[in-house]
């Protein structure tokens, strides 16, 4: 009934107590608890948008009690409860086998990526990332100064910078005014950026590449900007940050138990295999290729995974609305 889970619905198998969190609905001689379970399912959305409270959403139990219930007979019900049953247990099947080529489509391209990166050609030069390129940290910009003008310069932070890709919802600004006193934190195009606090989260490694579109930009304090040297290729860079072993590398020396923690100096100390300029920008064609596929590949799974979880409330709209 209440936060994060509110509106969730399963059926008990054993007998149990409970607190004031969750809502029994006790067995009835008029209904068979699987009816009920999914039409409390069907009404999941509708109950949620019922709740009280922003922070902590809370159903209460009167709108519960008040729920309207279709009323039919127990065959009916044990009718509608089959059909729903195998409805559903054949979608579950497609989604787990969307959800496994998803799952294989990033794997695949994860798995030629480290390939490449990590092959030992007699042309490929062991070096570390400190060697190849020029990184700073970002600057503490007062947030008492933060803006809102969109006719400001943007502030990369860490909540930014997403699984290769920035997100700038909610992006805060710094007066343009006052931009040039910060030229050293001025990003451009190509560069590479990290968060440096909880770098790595479920999802992957939060790094992403500046483009044009994302600039002008200042860099904020605890994001790194990793920009090329004259023997690296910043799209080489951008793969190479990609691989599993660099992720693992950041893994390894991270510190801090509540909020993980890398520095400057520890990305610097990554080694890797240095492939000539123009291998370099091969690799990065190709991988940019097998990527663009890769996400064109994952864009197809999530749309069937989409689409069942339409299908799901389809079903459930027709069982209750009388069309099964």
């Amino acid at each position: 009934m209440y936060g994060a889970t509110a509106g969730e619905v399963g059926i008990l198998r054993f007998e149990a107590a409970t607190n004031q969190a969750v809502c029994g609905v006790l067995p009835s001689e008029k209904f068979i608890p699987e009816f009920l379970y999914y039409y409390f399912t069907y009404k999941k959305d509708e109950l949620v948008a019922q709740a009280a409270g922003n922070a902590q959403p809370n159903i209460s139990q009167v709108k519960i009690k008040n729920t309207r219930i279709p009323v039919t007979t127990l065959e009916e019900q044990r009718r509608i409860v089959t059909l729903l049953d195998e409805a559903f247990a054949d979608i579950a099947t497609a989604k787990a086998n969307a959800e496994k080529n998803l799952q294989n489509a990033r794997e695949l391209f994860e798995s030629h990526l480290d390939e490449v990166l990590g092959s030992q050609a007699d042309d490929h030069i062991a070096t570390t990332l400190g060697t190849e390129v020029d990184l700073v940290a970002g600057f503490a910009f007062s947030s008492s100064r933060y803006s809102n003008n969109e006719n400001d310069i943007r502030l990369l932070r860490g909540d930014n910078i997403m699984q290769g890709y920035l997100r700038w919802e909610d992006v805060k600004r710094w007066p343009m005014s006052d931009s040039a006193a910060h030229e050293k934190f001025a990003l451009k195009e190509g560069d590479v950026v990290l968060a440096m606090d909880r770098p790595w989260v479920k999802a992957g490694l939060k790094r992403a590449q500046m483009t044009a579109t994302d600039l002008p930009c200042l860099q904020v304090q605890r994001t790194a900007r990793l920009r090329s040297k004259q023997n690296l290729s910043a799209d080489f860079l951008f793969h190479l940050t990609g691989s599993q072993a660099f992720s693992r590398h950041l893994l390894d020396v991270q510190t801090g138990i509540g909020v993980p923690h890398i520095s400057g100096a520890q990305i610097q100390d990554f080694k890797f295999m240095r492939p000539p300029l123009a291998k370099q920008a091969m690799i990065a064609t190709e991988l940019q290729k097998l990527q663009e596929e890769t996400q064109r590949l994952e864009s197809i799974y999530r749309q069937k995974l989409t689409a069942l979880d339409d299908l799901k409330n389809s079903l459930l709209h027709q069982a209750f609305s009388g069309q099964v």
